[in-house]
């Protein structure tokens, strides 16, 4: 059994699904510190002039836990994220069939952060087609050391393969997964290059590492493939 653990991000890039994808078991780290300015409120779209960020205000003091940081919905992000993608994707081959998928989530209000990250990649994963379990770390107990509390997780499954994100070594203590006779395997995710709306008409070309609603509004029903590095039906 694979198991693959990351925090619960905004409208998260391919990497993120691809780790999904090859997994059994995917841990939505919920109940760790959230980190500011970094992927866990925020995400980047395509647009005629490059990119631009789609940001969830949230109230944020330092040492709050991610499922526990609310959004400060005075500020009227969704609509504002609505209508950028709205703008920006709205004569993408694929955007009538799936844009109403994401319309429904941004109609909706929403609380907490965690709510709604987790709420958007459970549906992701459902439009992509892949099957892995999705729990989440707070309905486990778990140590709070970083290494430890993925092992902890990883034993609740009996699983005998740990699939990191390429940083994982940098903080990782490998010898507490060994002992544990759980192997640790690196994500080497290569970015695919697809057809993307505006491409063409800016000198940037194809823009990678971009929110998988990119990839989605592009390619449609072959985005699994796409994202996945494998051989697509019309090649």
């Amino acid at each position: 059994m694979i198991i693959t653990i990351h925090q619960p991000q905004y409208l998260p890039w391919l990497g993120y699904f691809d780790k999904a994808r090859q997994a059994d078991v995917f841990i939505l780290l919920d109940n760790v510190q959230f980190k500011k300015n970094e992927w866990q409120n925020r995400n980047r779209i395509r647009t005629a002039q490059g990119w631009q960020w789609l940001t969830v205000p949230v109230y944020h003091e330092f040492g709050t836990r991610i499922n526990e940081i609310k959004i400060d919905n005075k500020i009227p992000w969704r609509g504002r994220h609505q209508k950028a993608v709205e703008l920006n994707y709205c004569k993408a081959p694929y955007f009538e069939e799936y844009f109403p998928h994401f319309q429904k989530v941004w109609n909706q209000e929403w609380e907490k952060l965690s709510d709604i990250n987790i709420h958007l990649v459970r549906m992701i994963i459902g439009l992509l087609g892949i099957k892995t379990k999705i729990v989440l770390s707070s309905e486990y107990e778990a140590a709070e050391h970083k290494t430890t509390r993925l092992v902890d997780l990883c034993k609740y499954f009996d699983t005998q393969t740990y699939l990191s994100g390429e940083g994982g070594m940098a903080y990782l203590d490998e010898e507490q997964f060994k002992s544990h006779d759980i192997k640790i395997v690196i994500q080497q995710y290569q970015h695919p290059v697809y057809p993307q709306k505006w491409m063409h008409k800016n000198p940037e070309g194809f823009i990678s590492h971009l929110s998988v609603i990119d990839l989605i509004f592009n390619c449609g029903p072959e985005s699994l493939a796409v994202l996945a590095n494998l051989e697509r039906k019309n090649n």
